[in-house]
């Protein structure tokens, strides 16, 4: 949202709130057609501003809002007063291509002693706090763990002369996972191999101690190297330690906060105490990430989830249970819009019904111990059914492991039984 969308919010909520309560449901349901995009933010604010005892008083409302307007223009003009820096360290600074809450990432040339282009990723100007720079430097010392062909290596790490930390990595020139799957059409078995290759690098995470806990399309992107997709897992920036800790920086307890991106979190990311949180939260979040390559939705959308108040969205994380990915394929507003075209829609359909079903569903249980208990077993029951082997997910029966066995040696079986 931009300074100009934040304002023209800010006059509506300001219309809404003036009015008497029948007054004021009959502009809600009109907002909600006329602006889907920012009706929910409108109903959050009107939540915001109410007590048990009903609204709160319009100037105790004004002085909130404006406030709140206050620190956001001090953060877009700060944002926007940031200049690229020409140089950070020995790296000549090309451009800007990304940029998060507290970090930014720059495309750099490195000149010497060797020749390429890189990542440099440091702390925004001003973001400099304590809990920030220890939280940073935790990234830092993940990746330097890493070494997977689908986690961006690290190559560097330093000091600006004014004392501000970066670190430098490889440079990944890749798209989200989702978007990658759409724009190169890509049937359901490349898809699941990319994945596969997702499972894998997080597994390797998790050797390493580390728990990623912002798994998401963003966060994977796909390259090609030597003519074939390889998914490279990103931003490591909210990392937890299973062990020892990644850094000797104080980092301040997360009780009371949560932590992770709501679509993509497992129920208890959601409980704001981040305890009980092991591998098997990156394991959801695979589930998620999966769902969505299958049936190109998540299972609660972000929208559904934002309308919901704190409480209300943890229960629903806790409770609710999303549909088979067969069945959001037949019911979710994607219908199958970007489906490939050497497939007709009913035999994808076919293809995800059954094992995949299962598969995906295993993954995203309420319950961490009716998951699997590594990405690694997750992945291997992917690839069982690449290979029409027998996946763990199902229920072993003997009909099923037959017809799995027929299935894998149809011309053997053929062949003996006549």
């Amino acid at each position: 949202m931009d300074l100009e969308d934040y304002q023209k919010l800010q006059a509506i909520f300001h219309e809404i709130f003036a009015l008497e309560e029948g007054a004021r449901e009959k502009r809600l349901d009109e907002l909600r057609s006329e602006s889907p995009q920012m009706f929910p933010r409108i109903v959050e604010l009107l939540k915001s501003q109410k007590t048990d005892s009903g609204f709160l008083s319009r100037a105790l409302v004004q002085r909130n809002l404006e406030m709140e307007m206050k620190t956001y223009e001090w953060a877009h003009d700060q944002a926007q007063s940031d200049p690229i820096p020409k140089t950070i360290g020995r790296y000549r600074i090309l451009q800007k291509i990304g940029e998060g809450g507290h970090g930014v990432v720059y495309m750099a040339e490195q000149v010497s002693p060797i020749r390429r282009r890189v990542a440099v990723k440091c702390v925004k100007r001003g973001m400099d706090s304590q809990m920030i720079l220890a939280r940073f430097d935790a990234e830092r010392q993940a990746l330097a763990l890493m070494s997977h062909p689908s986690i961006a290596n690290v190559v560097d790490a330093n000091e600006t002369d004014d004392g501000q930390p970066y670190f430098v990595m490889e440079l990944v020139h890749g798209i989200p996972i989702g978007q990658f799957c759409e724009d190169n059409e890509l049937n359901l078995p490349e898809r699941l191999e990319l994945f596969c290759q997702v499972c894998d690098a997080v597994h390797h995470a998790h050797r390493k101690g580390v728990i990623h806990r912002d798994i998401k399309p963003s966060n994977v992107l796909v390259t090609v190297e030597s003519g074939k997709p390889l998914a490279k897992v990103i931003d490591f920036g909210i990392a937890k330690a299973m062990h020892a800790p990644l850094t000797e920086k104080t980092m301040y307890t997360e009780y009371g906060q949560i932590v992770g991106t709501l679509e993509y979190m497992s129920p208890e990311q959601a409980l704001m105490s981040q305890a009980g949180i092991d591998v098997r939260s990156d394991v959801y979040s695979l589930g998620v990430l999966l769902y969505l390559l299958l049936t190109g939705e998540t299972p609660l959308s972000k929208s559904q989830l934002l309308k919901k108040g704190i409480w209300e969205l943890q229960n629903m994380l806790q409770n609710s249970r999303p549909e088979t990915p067969s069945l959001r394929i037949t019911t979710g507003s994607q219908a199958l819009r970007w489906r490939d075209k050497a497939h007709k829609p009913a035999a994808w359909l076919t293809r995800v019904k059954g094992d995949l079903d299962w598969i995906t569903m295993k993954a995203l249980a309420k319950e961490p111990e009716q998951r699997y208990d590594s990405a690694a077993q997750f992945g291997a029951d992917v690839q069982n059914y690449l290979t029409g082997e027998a996946v763990s997910a199902r229920p072993p029966t003997l009909r099923y492991r037959v017809s799995k066995f027929v299935k894998r040696n149809r011309f053997s079986v053929i062949a003996g039984s006549l």
